[in-house]
């Protein structure tokens, strides 16, 4: 379920000290819910997960096409990445969130920030944006706690920000459903244990829409 976006500005998180020049795309409930201990297990699930191999095949599709759009104009060459195009967000933590995180492993899209009990923040960068996506961890009472996703973006040039607008569309009304359904299956199989017979450490690949 999609979230205003009061619900994550008016929140404490460490990433608003990060990144205030980033603009808050979109906000969303994650159909994840467990006990205080469990954000780490959720990190987990979200980078490997399912999604979108076993997505609709629209969404498929529109994941592939972006793939071979960046490709072919190279908005995702190493020359655009973090460490060449875009100065790492790691620069910027303040001292007690550093080192905080895993390293990312070789074929991860977000490239992890930091974590603490609860919350976890990954970046990605290419030609058109550096975009964070963070994963919060709230109590509902009673013991339970429930996730949260929400994605924080720097377009680049006109360029980022016309593609931002021009797939915003797509984002909320197929990829981001597909995740959400995609995430609770994932969820489930891994609180049932099933998914670290796959998975890896947190950043090591991912299942997030990209940006």
């Amino acid at each position: 379920m999609r979230l205003p976006d009061t619900e994550h500005a008016a929140h404490s998180w460490r990433i608003h000290e990060v990144v205030p020049d980033f603009v808050l795309e979109d906000v969303w409930e994650l159909p994840a819910v467990g006990g205080r201990e469990e954000l780490p297990l959720l990190v987990s699930t979200m980078v490997a997960g399912t999604f979108p191999a076993n997505a609709p095949l629209a969404v498929r599709f529109l994941w592939e096409f972006r793939e071979q759009l960046g490709r072919l104009l190279g908005w995702d060459a190493p020359a655009h990445g973090l460490g060449a195009g875009a100065t790492s967000l790691r620069e910027r933590l303040p001292a007690d969130l550093r080192g905080t995180a895993s390293e990312p492993g070789r074929d991860a899209l977000f490239h992890p920030l930091y974590q603490l009990a609860d919350e976890w923040a990954g970046e990605i960068a290419n030609r058109t944006v550096h975009a964070v996506m963070h994963l919060g961890w709230v109590a509902e009472g009673g013991g339970r706690f429930r996730g949260r996703m929400a994605v924080l973006v720097r377009p680049n040039g006109r360029l980022g920000t016309a593609y931002m607008a021009a797939i915003r569309p797509f984002r909320l009304f197929l990829v981001y459903p597909a995740l959400l359904r995609g995430v609770e299956r994932d969820w489930q199989a891994a609180r049932r244990g099933g998914i670290h017979e796959h998975g890896g450490a947190p950043g090591s690949t991912a299942q997030h829409p990209r940006t």
